[in-house]
């Protein structure tokens, strides 16, 4: 603002100056006197003028010094102030960057995870593809449950039966309902094709087909491992996928039904563990039915011995009783003869010369013992 009014001030003294000028050459024809005059006025003005100039200079170069100081000011508060955001940003940048970096490794292990679960899926595919590997898939899942489900004398793998079969697994249970026979089963291809039908007659010819499969294990286990005398009359057939169970039991209730009716009950690896875990009570308690008849014999003998015990301990106290009375008729002639041989020694007797004709010392054992004879 003050820059403004000394530039102003400069134009206005410079057009006062030409407008003098202008007049002094048109008053020039006039007077001789008064140009004089005009042109003492004239230096006076240019003193002034270079005065206040001087002024006006010296005035701007303090503002223009201000003007430095608070321009070089606002410019290191600004750089301090760029400087403190950009280390801030790095910091930030630093710390994300960090952070980036965990994640990138949670990530790249993540990432290595799923390549091994993608190779074990495919490994399990093609597992699942070969019918033979199938069958031991489902083996070995039985063989799993069952161990961890019993103890090693309820149950054996390829147990054969009399008619030569063997079975995957037989439980042994007592009669009734006796031993129990459980083959696993793995109906893929026609689940499989039963998933991926689109259209209603591929959905119609994939449900005939699976239920064909199922079927015919259902009519296989019934008439091979269900032996009149040496197993019991229903047997387990195990599906080793929850899905397939599933999709059984919710879309195939009749192929259930002819299951019942054929006495072969189906299991998943859920229902498995816990028939399992039932098979395993129903055991305990024939091992405790089993030893009750060693239990009460341990007790009748444990009852004869305290029934001894307890005669010898009459016995034990007639003897103390009869002790006590020894002792106290003891005690009664100890009392008797500590009495006695009191009186006889009080005695003193004497002849008429008034002499001691016998001691009491001479005559108490004498009399003591005739005491105690009596």
């Amino acid at each position: 603002m003050d820059i403004n009014l000394s530039i102003a001030l400069i134009l206005a003294a410079l057009a006062a100056g030409v407008v003098l000028v202008l007049f002094i050459q048109r008053g020039r024809r006039k007077d001789g006197g008064d140009l004089a005059a005009l042109t003492g006025r004239l230096a006076q003005m240019a003193e002034s003028q270079a005065a206040t100039q001087a002024q006006l200079a010296e005035r701007l170069h303090a503002q223009e010094r201000a003007v430095a100081k608070a321009l070089e000011e606002r410019l290191n508060d600004f750089s301090k102030r760029i400087g403190d955001r950009l280390q801030e940003s790095s910091t930030q940048s630093q710390t994300a960057l960090g952070d980036l970096r965990e994640r990138l490794a949670v990530i790249d292990k993540a990432q290595t995870n799923i390549t091994e679960l993608s190779n074990q899926v495919v490994g399990l595919q093609d597992i699942l593809g070969n019918k033979q590997a199938r069958g031991a898939f489902g083996e070995i899942q039985l063989r799993d449950i069952v161990e961890m489900s019993l103890p090693p004398s309820a149950y054996a793998f390829q147990a054969p039966l009399g008619d030569g079969k063997r079975v995957d697994c037989l439980l042994h249970l007592p009669n009734p309902p006796g031993s129990i026979a459980i083959d696993s089963k793995f109906p893929l291809e026609s689940y499989h094709a039963l998933r991926e039908a689109k259209d209603e007659a591929a959905q119609t010819l994939a449900r005939r087909g699976f239920t064909l499969s199922v079927r015919k294990h259902v009519q296989d286990i019934a008439a091979k491992y269900i032996v009149p005398g040496e197993t019991a009359e229903s047997a387990l057939m195990f599906l080793p996928s929850e899905a397939v169970y599933a999709e059984l039991h919710a879309n195939f209730r009749d192929v259930v039904e002819e299951s019942y009716r054929a006495r072969v009950w189906i299991v998943s690896p859920t229902t498995l563990m816990a028939t399992l875990n039932t098979v395993r009570a129903i055991l305990k308690d024939v091992r405790m039915r089993e030893q009750a008849g060693v239990i009460q014999a341990e007790v009748q003998t444990l009852l004869r011995d305290i029934e001894r015990l307890d005669q010898r301990v009459g016995k034990l106290q007639a003897h103390f009783q009869q002790a006590n009375e020894d002792v106290r008729q003891i005690r009664i002639s100890t009392d008797k003869v500590t009495k006695r041989g009191e009186r006889i020694t009080e005695l003193q007797l004497e002849d008429g010369d008034g002499e001691t004709a016998i001691e009491a010392e001479d005559i108490a054992p004498p009399l003591i013992a005739r005491i105690g004879d009596s």
